[in-house]
């Protein structure tokens, strides 16, 4: 999930380490959302990836 986050964003143009850094960044708040109901799967990490989006872009 990681590696298919920075990929979409180093295909959006962003430089290699930006990607990098956005894409650990929306991983973890994705990660930290998810982890509010357990047990905690990747699927659930993946379905929070919109909202932590949304979270970073609106501030």
């Amino acid at each position: 999930m990681l590696s298919g986050l920075a990929g979409s964003l180093l295909a959006a143009g962003l430089p290699a380490r930006d990607a990098g850094s956005v894409a650990a960044y929306l991983h973890g708040l994705a990660g930290r959302f998810a982890a509010r109901g357990a047990p905690v799967g990747a699927h659930d990490v993946a379905a929070r990836i919109p909202a932590a989006w949304r979270g970073v872009t609106r501030g």
